[in-house]
């Protein structure tokens, strides 16, 4: 009778385990986004506005450069191979500003905290990010996703997602915050990510 009782004890944590356990819709929410983190000089006034503008001078010039990526890896591919026209643009940019600050800009896996845009959150966990960091990158920073088009497409961030060839599953699991699951699932995501990295 004692064993019966464990085995079912076992039977039911694992039932339990598996209920939490990532979908392949969780895990392609992080591979399949690419997103965008812009860091100021400082917090000053004059340094948050520069992040700003170079933010908006790197938005203007992606939309060319990602145009026709029909996936994240493609965005991904097309923006390491301007890289150096990027960081060109962000010195242009500062210099224009008459600022004489160096500028970084790399496209490297970055952790992101939980973020909402419009109508759906990102879970936090690591994705690939262009990454501009302007002189001691000190300041507050602006976030955003440049793949799928959430930062410049006038359009429901949930519309862009659904172009982009997300899954009604996967919006579904960024839109509705009534689904508690998905934040455990996350978490263990995460959990397993920084166990294996």
């Amino acid at each position: 009778m004692k064993q019966l009782l464990i085995f079912t004890s076992l039977v039911l944590v694992f039932a339990a385990l598996c209920c939490f356990i990532p979908t392949r819709a969780d895990m392609q929410i992080y591979s399949g986004v690419v997103r965008l983190h812009v860091l100021a000089n400082s917090d000053s006034e004059k340094d948050q506005r520069i992040k700003l503008l170079v933010r908006d001078a790197v938005l203007s010039d992606i939309e060319s450069i990602t145009s026709g990526a029909s996936s994240a890896e493609e965005a991904s591919a097309k923006i390491a191979d301007n890289v150096g026209n990027i960081r060109e643009l962000v010195r242009a940019t500062l210099s224009s500003l008459g600022e004489d600050v160096p500028a970084a800009v790399t496209l490297s896996e970055e952790y992101y905290p939980e973020r909402s845009y419009g109508d759906v959150s990102f879970p936090s966990g690591k994705y690939t990010s262009l990454k501009i960091m302007l002189g001691e990158a000190s300041g507050q920073n602006w976030w955003c996703v440049l793949y799928p088009a959430v930062c410049t497409s006038g359009a429901k961030a949930s519309s862009v997602l659904l172009q982009s060839g997300f899954s009604t599953e996967q919006i579904n699991i960024l839109t509705d915050e009534e689904r508690p699951v998905y934040k455990i699932k996350f978490k263990l995501l995460e959990f397993l990510g920084s166990a294996f990295s």
